[in-house]
This record gives structure tokens, sequence and C-alpha cells, in this order.
């Protein structure tokens, strides 16, 4: 399948609302980032960028774990940008409530909502809604197989292992077209094909190493579609990137928040400490982070949209505790320089 034409392509920012400083390097409080997250999404909008998205955590170093109620803010400030998650951790959830949420936040954004959903990479979630781990697979293929019938929005009759036998059950509010949605995929070809199997779009999160190396999983993804009879469902790419005037001055206002990131959810899955070589191996040609100028970030974007087919490509523009100003910044030139010479390299 052949990526979608350029005017077609979505070129968005994600956001898991992460615990910044400030200029003068103190942390800044949750509610200070949450409203900093509101306004960062304003912006988005005014520089013309396609998706904001929003993440669910729900540990010290991100503020939103309620990312529908954000996204609801959002859309009473907006009127034009798609809003969704990135992503709603569906396992330790309600399929019927995050169905219900996100029908309201389609209203409320006029028809904008989207929602990623996926299994959860952190799982702090887990033992705080009372959910073993010892279930993790299962958890997500029945919840992922129900809410693909409430997609539907008719009355639903559904039995599983991990929640309570729905018989007849019917969902509200309504939507004026339903509530489009994907699933965030890591790289198992398993998750690829139970995504296809349920028809969601597919959200690569590539966050180490070359785009090329995920082309296999977008082959068999797109021949899973077909195969279970589905028509066309959209690809789509989560990075982590940061653009400033220079290369270096990117790279000068990443790398600690980076480092301090990794290193501490390192301790906790056994990484070896985080490198400045490292670092810069990931912001290079090869690497998953689209940090550097709006030339640098543009050509890196049009490649791995070109190399994959992606009908959508969304930086995850916050870097760990990088301040809300070169947030900002980051944001006006992903939407004002990045965008268009995404567009126009694509459309050489």
């Amino acid at each position: 399948m052949k990526g979608a034409p350029v005017a077609d392509i979505e070129l968005g920012l994600d956001t898991f609302g992460d615990i910044s400083r400030n200029l003068d390097g103190t942390l800044l409080t949750d509610a200070e980032t949450l409203r900093n997250v509101i306004a960062q999404a304003d912006l988005a909008e005014k520089v013309g960028v396609d998706f904001f998205g929003v993440g669910e955590h729900h540990r010290k170093e991100f503020a939103v774990s309620a990312p529908e109620i954000v996204l609801a803010a959002i859309a009473g400030r907006t009127e034009r940008i798609k809003l969704g998650t990135a992503v709603t951790v569906l396992s330790s959830d309600d399929p019927v409530r995050v169905y219900e949420r996100f029908a309201t936040l389609d209203a409320l954004s006029n028809g904008r909502s989207e929602v990623i959903l996926g299994r959860g990479s952190f799982i702090e979630s887990f033992p705080l809604f009372g959910f073993d781990l010892a279930d993790y697979e299962t958890l997500f293929e029945e919840k992922l197989e129900l809410f693909s019938r409430l997609r539907e929005e008719k009355p639903v009759s559904w039995n599983g292992r991990t929640r309570t036998e729905l018989v007849n059950a019917d969902v509200f509010p309504k939507t004026a077209g339903g509530v489009r949605a994907w699933v965030g995929v890591g790289g198992s070809p398993e998750s690829v094909v139970r995504t296809a199997r349920y028809g969601y779009g597919l959200m690569l999160a590539i966050i180490g190493g070359a785009p090329e190396r995920f082309r296999p999983l977008v082959d068999l993804f797109h021949h899973a579609v077909a195969e279970f009879g589905h028509a066309p469902l959209p690809v789509g790419v989560h990075s982590p990137g940061h653009v400033a005037a220079t290369d270096a001055e990117a790279q000068e206002q990443t790398y600690e928040g980076l480092k301090v990131m990794n290193d501490t959810i390192g301790a906790e899955r056994g990484w070896p400490p985080y490198s400045r070589d490292r670092f810069l191996q990931e912001v290079g040609p090869d690497g998953s982070q689209y940090i550097g100028s709006p030339d640098t970030v543009a050509r890196k974007i049009a490649h791995t949209v070109s190399v994959l087919g992606a009908q959508r490509f969304d930086m995850k523009f916050a870097s760990g505790t990088t301040p809300h100003e070169h947030l900002m910044t980051s944001i006006e030139l992903y939407g004002t320089e990045v965008i268009p010479r995404v567009r126009a390299l694509l459309a050489d």
C-alpha cells in the first residue's frame, strides 16, 4: 500500500505532560504543567499542526493521568486541530467508560476526537486500579475486542474473563461519525496482526533505531488488514523530538532532560546509564530522536514517512524536564517551518 497523498498526510504533536523546569532550574508543579499543556495545544492549532495527543501516566514524572479532561479543556480553546491520546492504557481501564468519554469529547470538539489505545509500557496503573499483571495479555486482548464492538454504536452482548458480561448493552452519547481509533504498537508482530484483526489504525511507537527496520511490520499490517477483509487502514509513527534554531541549540536544550528521564526509568528496568554518545547516535540520520533545526527535523520526518508509507507522524515534543519556553519555541518552529518543509520534500 502506498502512502497517502501529500495533502492528506497529518503531522501532529504528542506530550505526556512531562514535569518541566523553569529557566532558573526549579521544577514546575503538576498544576503549572497541566496549564502549560493547554497553552501548548492552543499554540499548536495557531501554527497549523494537524493533531495534538496527550498521553496517560500515573507516576511523578508526568502530570497527565486523566487525558480526556485535558483534551476537553483544549477542545474549548480550539476549533480545527484533532485531539486524542498517546496512549490510553485500555488494559487497566473499562472499555465502556473509555468509549463514553471519547464520544463525549467528540461532541465537545465537534467531531475532532481520536483515541490511541495501548497495553501500557508503564505498569503503575495496574495495581493502582486493581488489575493483576499476570493478566497483562488477556486484559488487552479482551478489552480491545470489546472496544471494537462498541465502536459500532449498537447494543452489544459480550462475555469474557476480565470484566462482567454485557447483555444487549448500549452506550451513550452517540457520535455523528464514530470515534477514530488506533492501537499503539512497539514492535511486536503479534500486536500488529491483532491491530489489523480488530480494524484499528496502526501507530508505531519508534523510540529507538532507524525507521527502515519497521517496514516489515508495516507490510505485515497491510497484508493482515486485507486478509481480515477490512478496507485499507492508516499507519502512523510516534517518535520523540525537539526543534530549535540550530542543531546544536536543540541538542543543548534536550540532552539533560532526556538523560534524567532515561536514567530514572532505566534504574527501574535495568538499562545502562544514558550517555552523550547514545544521544548523538539517536539524533543522527539513523536514530529515532527528531532533534535539530527545522531543516534537519523536516528531512528526517520526510524520510520516515516515505520509508514507511505513513499517513501520520506525531512528534513527542516534550523531552523530560525541558522548559516550557523552549517547548513553545519548538511547537512554533514545527508548525511554521517544519511542516511546510516536510510537505515540500514529500511533494518532490
